[in-house]
């Protein structure tokens, strides 16, 4: 193991970042084998292959967006895990020279139970004032943690304050005080709810449709522009995107989080910040690398294949789709077995997993066909699959 101030890959070093794009891979976590990770139990990394797959991304030019849902930010990864995770990767990349962001959210505070629910508010007994406070309170806490590692802030979307804010209005008395006060300007987070159904009514309120949600955020990024680089959207709508992209001030980013459609939504002026990324970092990389040089033609060949792995890696229920890429992690010789924390690796069927494999293959992202035809058929005799 290594120090969360120690490199452990000093020989490594970042490739340059993509000319035409901004482009960050958000990246799964290893799981420790030897550790519990049981539904509930604390989670156990193992550091040295979690980092060396950052490493990985920042070789073919991407910056890494860390402690995300892609690292199972609740879904098993608790704080202190998620806390470490953004020390040890910010001392990565300052080692190599990557661009690191790193999601700062309230996933540390206790649950608190949707309006109408009938629950009594776990984070706050006072009323909804002092609700959004704890709220606010938390998301500061990590902010400080992800500033003193030195990554870029993504301020995460939080459940607590889906469940807690009553309108536009208190999103933007949490939001504002926030932005007043981080170092340098912030990655917004629009998850929509087939990643995490528990956001729903986020940015408007309860009940609130995506139109109100809209005009509320693009209301918080005019009143705050020069404090926000930018705003990953992940709703799935390439038309929603476009038009909020549309709409948004000069020098605010449209991070497209839509990993169905992306290669038109890159191609026609989305920034990106993709959880699909991980498993098709290497042609997504070339592809970038082509659009860089103008070659659109090359760009759309590269990224054509991958789109119907894509699709199925992240089919409903869509927020189980980091089974799939840590299954692809594993066939392709980025880590040597196929656990998660929480024991994750549960969340999509053997059906699901072999059919990614097939399209991973389409894809051209599995290198040793070899490795990952032997690493097939383990899961296969383990699950009791003919193949």
């Amino acid at each position: 193991m290594t120090s969360a101030t120690t490199s452990a890959t000093t020989s490594a070093t970042a490739s340059a970042p993509f000319s035409s794009r901004t482009a960050y891979a958000a990246a799964h976590v290893v799981a420790d084998p030897f550790g519990g990770n049981a539904p509930g139990a604390p989670a156990a990394v193992d550091w040295d292959a979690t980092l060396a797959f950052r490493c990985h991304l920042w070789s073919l030019g991407f910056g890494v967006a860390d402690a995300m849902d892609t690292a199972q930010r609740g879904m098993g990864l608790d704080w202190a895990a998620t806390s470490e995770l953004i020390a040890r990767s910010g001392a990565e990349a300052r080692a190599v020279g990557g661009l690191l962001a790193c999601g700062a959210g309230t996933d540390h505070l206790p649950p608190v139970p949707a309006a109408g629910s009938g629950g009594a508010p776990a984070v706050s007994t006072a009323g909804p004032a002092a609700g959004l406070a704890a709220v606010r309170a938390g998301y500061e806490q990590q902010i400080e943690a992800v500033e003193a590692a030195g990554a870029r802030v993504i301020l995460m979307a939080s459940r607590q304050l889906a469940a807690t804010a009553r309108g536009p209005e208190d999103y933007h008395r949490v939001y504002g005080a926030l932005l007043a006060q981080t170092r340098e300007p912030v990655i917004l987070h629009w998850l929509g709810t087939m990643f995490d159904p528990a956001l729903d009514g986020y940015w408007a309120g309860p009940g609130a449709d995506l139109d109100a949600a809209a005009d509320s955020v693009l209301t918080l990024i005019k009143e705050h522009a020069d404090r926000i680089d930018g705003i990953k959207v992940s709703l799935l709508d390439a038309d929603r995107e476009t038009a909020l992209r549309a709409a948004l001030p000069p020098g605010v980013r449209l991070y497209t989080g839509d990993d169905f459609h992306y290669p038109e939504l890159i191609r026609s002026g989305s920034d990106a910040l993709l959880g699909v990324f991980d498993p098709i970092a290497v042609p997504a990389a070339a592809a970038l690398r082509a659009l860089d040089a103008g070659d659109t033609g090359r760009y759309e060949e590269l990224l054509a294949p991958t789109v119907p792995l894509a699709r199925h890696l992240f089919a409903a229920p869509t927020f189980h789709y980091k089974t799939g890429i840590v299954f692809l992690a594993w066939l392709t010789g980025h880590q040597d077995h196929f656990g998660m924390v929480a024991g994750a690796q549960s969340g999509r069927s053997a059906v699901h997993l072999l059919e990614l494999h097939r399209l991973a293959l389409a894809a051209g992202i599995i290198q040793d066909e070899d490795l990952a035809a032997a690493r097939l058929r383990q899961y296969c005799d383990v699950m009791g699959v003919r193949q």
